[in-house]
């Protein structure tokens, strides 16, 4: 059995990474491609910020089952904003200690749903090598402990990390945790350095046999986009195939590689062009508002999660809730820069339904039902306006182009537990401001509904089908069940 390479290049958008390809510059992709199969519109979890896609990416659920809600987000039991690094900003409001304890450890050890495995974890349960790189979901079942053979991996055991992490087999992250000593230095993960470190590590994983399973993550094309657009990905995604190729040459060449390994290659998200930014906060300034630097006042109403394109109203009142959020949803119905509002409504007793509702007013109306079929063959019923989501109905089908999975992504994230009462998606163009004060403005952003940065690249070879129109539309959902197919005959029925 071939072992297998999952490669999750941050925000890779499928027009930059075919301009490359087409240009020369991504060789190993272009082989990639060429042996295998290619999907230029894999569709990402909602929001599709990081955290979210890559918790769908490692359990093939969305945020209704592994619970990560967003970048930013509030957490009722303990009455605080959790912070997973929306800006450095951000990060300094909601404190740096804590939104590096929440995005290092806590995002794994306690956020993510317990009940939901990751692959590692089904891996290792099979008693396969598994190995990762620097990424946000890590969770596996091997015990590491925060490597000490530098200054920072000592300030870090001596300040915040006590515990061990549970990781796959083979764990490395940034300079905190690696499994064994490889030569390799990240520079703390800051952003422009970590794809050489994922491959350094990588080609010493591959030159020395230490896996079956390995994810190897190169996220700085996605930091590269942020500061100069979407349309500076070509240069990114070929630094990005220097580290791919450098893999290949550790493991003999690219066919000899290509015989030995399987290779899936996914974007996360994609990436859209910001020309304009959305105070959340001021346009419900009329609010009493939870603030992330000082604890929550007592009488407090709501909780602002800005993150990136798409945005989370929390209310805190629970007894008020469905007034508050009546209010919420009329404060933002002509607040420029919001392309769609979304709640849940529904009492006690009665079946919830998710509610959309578009500038002017126009509102779409849905729950998992009979009457129409999506193009992944989930069923809805639907009442309302269609014009909401520019959706049309054609043979019995539910056509919506424009917001790809548009029903499931909304209803996954809406009945997350640790979501939002209402749910915001920006604008195409638009941004909302972090609570550090940060947008995009001139660069380039994620996490909306729309089509612009919800629709990925995802290429494969070695494995999986054969052909990409065994699926009528791909979403992240289905990477975690491809990755356990390749391993099928290793696996417990």
């Amino acid at each position: 059995m071939k072992k297998l390479v999952l490669v999750v290049i941050d925000a890779m958008k499928p027009e930059m990474l075919e301009r490359a390809i087409a240009a020369g510059r991504a060789p190993a992709l272009a082989r990639i491609a060429a042996d295998g199969v290619y999907v230029g519109d894999v569709v990402a979890a909602f929001p599709s910020v990081t955290p979210v896609c890559a918790a769908t990416i490692t359990t093939g659920t969305g945020p209704d089952r592994h619970r990560i809600p967003s970048m930013n987000w509030y957490h009722r039991d303990e009455g605080r904003y959790v912070e997973y690094g929306s800006s450095f900003s951000a990060s300094r409001q909601a404190g740096v200690l804590r939104s590096l304890t929440d995005t290092v450890y806590r995002m794994n050890a306690e956020h993510l749903a317990a009940d939901t495995p990751t692959v590692f974890e089904s891996l290792d349960d099979a008693g396969l090598r598994t190995a990762g790189t620097t990424y946000l979901i890590y969770r596996g079942r091997h015990e590491h402990e925060i490597a000490q053979d530098s200054a920072i991996g000592r300030v870090v055991a001596s300040t915040l990390f006590r515990q061990a992490v549970r990781g796959p087999r083979e764990l490395f992250y940034a300079d905190l945790y690696a499994s064994r000593r490889t030569g390799c230095r990240g520079q703390l993960g800051l952003p422009g350095a970590r794809d050489q470190h994922t491959g350094c590590v990588g080609s010493y994983l591959v030159e020395h046999d230490l896996f079956d399973f390995m994810l190897f993550s190169l996220p700085d094309n996605d930091s590269n986009s942020h500061r100069n657009g979407p349309q500076a990905q070509v240069a990114s995604i070929a630094a990005a195939d220097r580290q791919l190729e450098r893999l290949m040459h550790a493991g003999g060449g690219p066919d000899r590689f290509l015989r030995e390994h399987a290779v899936i290659v996914t974007s996360d998200h994609s990436q859209a062009l910001v020309e304009a930014s959305v105070r959340l906060d001021l346009a419900l300034a009329g609010f009493r508002v939870a603030t992330p630097s000082a604890p929550a006042p007592a009488d407090a109403e709501l909780a602002l999660s800005p993150s990136q394109r798409s945005a989370m109203v929390y209310v805190i009142d629970a007894e008020r809730r469905d007034q508050l959020v009546a209010r919420v949803v009329a404060a933002l119905a002509e607040l420029r820069g919001v392309d769609l509002t979304m709640w849940l409504s529904g009492t006690a007793g009665t079946r919830p339904e998710a509610a959309i509702r578009a500038p002017g007013g126009a509102e779409l109306r849905f729950a998992p039902g009979s009457a129409l079929l999506d193009l992944r063959g989930n069923a809805w019923d639907v009442e309302g306006d269609l014009t909401v989501l520019a959706a049309r109905v054609q043979d019995g089908r539910l056509l919506c182009p424009d917001y790809p999975d548009a029903l499931a992504r909304v209803w996954e994230a809406l009945r997350c537990p640790t979501a939002g009462d209402v749910l915001l998606s920006a604008a195409p163009g638009y941004e909302f401001v972090d609570w550090g004060g940060v947008a995009h403005v001139g660069g380039g952003s994620h996490g909306s509904l729309h089509r612009s940065d919800s629709l990925g690249a995802l290429l494969w070879c070695g494995t999986g089908p054969d052909r990409r129109e065994v699926r009528e539309q791909w979403t992240l959902r289905e990477l975690a069940p491809m990755i356990l197919g390749h391993f099928r005959g290793r696996l417990p029925l």
